[in-house]
């Protein structure tokens, strides 16, 4: 008897741990030719993001993000993961339409320093038209990713109203 019970078992668990994993995966609310917008979670740990990919110099795991952590209180937050281990405690420097912004890096990713440099990022990043980011990897010369930040604004948009943001 058991061994028919089993096999029911199994599946069973096998059809919760699927559905847990299709509940997990996030909202995609704008997919873009450079820029796309997710949201995953509950009302109250709610987290939007965009998310695009350098235009130019592209490495793999190379990418920028702008994100609203509800539950932290979290809005705006750029990050940039170099696609490449960095100099921890060293600065990158972010340029978007010759306007400058200084980075701190740990491990393999760029970060603003604080909330207000992260909600100046994010305003410069939805009216400008070309960011470049340039970092050193532990080991090799300075890096330099450019993105295009056309269709950057309406994918920021979405994340906005999905998490209840307002610019």
């Amino acid at each position: 008897m058991q061994r028919f019970i089993a096999p029911f078992i199994l599946c069973g668990l096998i059809a919760s741990a699927a559905s847990a994993a299709a509940a997990a995966q996030p909202a995609t609310l704008l997919a873009g030719k450079a820029w796309s917008a997710y949201a995953e979670g509950d009302k109250n740990a709610k987290t939007c993001y965009i998310a695009g990919k350098p235009a130019k110099n592209a490495r793999a795991g190379a990418g920028l993000m702008v994100s609203h952590r509800l539950a932290e209180k979290a809005f705006n937050v750029v990050t940039f993961n170099l696609g490449y281990a960095a100099k921890d405690g060293a600065n990158a420097e972010l340029a978007i339409d010759g306007k400058k912004f200084q980075l701190f890096i740990e491990k393999n990713a760029a970060w603003s320093p604080d909330a207000p440099t992260d909600a100046a990022i994010t305003k410069a990043l939805e009216h400008g038209k070309t960011a470049t980011l340039k970092a050193s990897p532990v080991r090799g010369a300075t890096t330099t990713d450019i993105y295009a930040l056309a269709g950057l604004a309406p994918a920021l948009a979405a994340i906005d109203k999905a998490c209840g943001v307002k610019r």
